[in-house]
């Protein structure tokens, strides 16, 4: 049996967490939340490291911490749940780094995709949700700060026209989310996504 793999994209504090976390809560035991980059023992480090603005990294090193962290989770823990039959929740995944990375940091959608396939074997999400919100309205959001943010509104709006391409590029796979909205109203929005989602799997 094979589980789903759902995953919410979308600039900084535009609500991601939170929508990870209310599906989690909406789903229950059938479900693992993760969180990118993290959820292991390495991953967590790397996450130290790339949240921490005063340690300086060029584009080329972020991608590359990014898809080794990312590998491990995959290894350790979203492929087994998957197997498991699970639904697996995560606060980000591949599309984040080409995104930032390759979009927003000029190295190429298709080169840090390359390194990322590599590094998931090729695993990509079932569903995922882009939690739309432009740049100025994200920033006045409360939340803790880190190296992306301080770079302000140019590389948040950056990082939305590349989330344009890569949603134009596999319409199929992704559902936009008008996240002006409350919290709530985003969660039925996500939840009625993920049932017919979950439907469709087992028909």
């Amino acid at each position: 049996m094979h589980g789903l793999f759902v995953t919410f994209e979308g600039i900084d504090r535009s609500g991601k967490t939170t929508q990870a976390r209310l599906l989690c809560e909406a789903l229950g035991a059938a479900a693992l939340g993760v969180r990118e980059p993290g959820g292991t023992p390495a991953g967590e480090r790397v996450r130290d490291l790339l949240k921490d603005a005063a340690v300086p990294l060029g584009a080329e090193a972020e991608a590359l911490l990014f898809a080794a962290a990312r590998a491990e989770l995959v290894e350790m823990v979203i492929r087994p749940a998957l197997e498991d039959g699970r639904v697996v929740v995560s606060d980000r995944f591949l599309d984040s780094s080409l995104a930032y990375q390759g979009g927003a940091r000029g190295l190429g959608i298709d080169e840090v995709e390359a390194i990322n396939r590599f590094a998931t074997g090729g695993l990509v999400p079932d569903l995922t949700f882009l939690l739309e919100l432009d740049a100025e309205t994200a920033a006045r959001r409360a939340g803790e700060r880190d190296r992306f943010e301080d770079e302000g509104a140019a590389l948040q709006q950056a990082v939305l026209e590349a989330y344009e391409r890569l949603v134009a590029a596999d319409p199929g796979r992704w559902r936009r989310l008008d996240a002006t909205r409350s919290p709530e109203q985003v969660h039925a929005d996500v939840l009625a996504e993920v049932e017919a989602a979950r439907s469709g799997a087992r028909a």
